[in-house]
């Protein structure tokens, strides 16, 4: 799913950022895969909000099957070694690890997460025109996380020059981080376009829990 993008009026768009929304599968029954959908950006009159179901702890998912078989065996295959952690903690608890920036004729960064709330966060330095990509690795633990939300603000100045949005899907818990990397992006060119942005990051669920946070800035040099 293309993700929606916001521009400031008469403003040149120094940065694109998409996600692409994947495929989910939820424990509850069987697989499911989650239809693709908009993110709801113009809060209109007439717009259906999606209205998320009651969170029930995995435990509970797990253990109401447990008498079918062939199910109890493709949740161990979906969750590996996970029963023995199980609790009864309904909310997922998602924690971002690192935060990365991958541009070919560049060494690959990665910032490691949190990052202390004082610091100025210089996230990347890249010329005009460069292509890139952003990575991100976390985790999932307690329970499944339901339509994984993302938005990234920036600021030139005191001007907001971008504003974009995308879905990055659903996630059941797992030990191991995922690992998920941005579509390709290129900087813009041109004098109007360098200098240092100040940005805001931020990762939401269906629920609309926060589970990620981050200001930091970047800086875009002529070629």
């Amino acid at each position: 799913m293309e993700s929606e993008r916001v521009e400031a009026a008469g403003s040149s768009t120094p940065m694109e950022m998409m996600v692409e929304g994947d495929d989910a599968s939820e424990v509850e029954g069987a697989v499911q895969d989650d239809e693709e959908s908009d993110i709801d950006g113009g809060g209109g009159e007439g717009d259906v909000g999606f209205v998320p179901g009651p969170l029930i702890p995995l435990k509970e998912q797990i253990e109401k099957d447990k008498d079918d078989e062939s199910l109890r065996r493709w949740k161990e295959k979906l969750l590996g070694s996970l029963e023995g952690d199980l609790n009864d903690q309904m909310e997922p608890e998602v924690t971002f690890h690192s935060i990365g920036i991958i541009s070919e004729g560049h060494a690959e960064v990665d910032t490691p997460l949190p990052v202390n709330e004082n610091q100025n966060l210089l996230l990347f330095t890249l010329r005009e025109g460069a292509q890139y990509r952003l990575k991100l690795a976390f985790t999932v633990r307690h329970n499944i996380v339901s339509g994984l939300v993302y938005s990234n603000t920036v600021w030139k100045g005191s001007l907001q020059v971008d504003q974009s949005r995308g879905m990055l899907g659903t996630f059941a818990p797992q030990k191991e981080p995922y690992v998920h990397t941005l579509d390709e992006e290129t900087t813009p060119s041109g004098a109007l376009a360098r200098g240092i942005y100040k940005a805001k990051l931020k990762f939401e669920d269906d629920d609309r829990r926060c589970h990620l946070e981050l200001n930091y800035s970047f800086e875009i040099k002529k070629r």
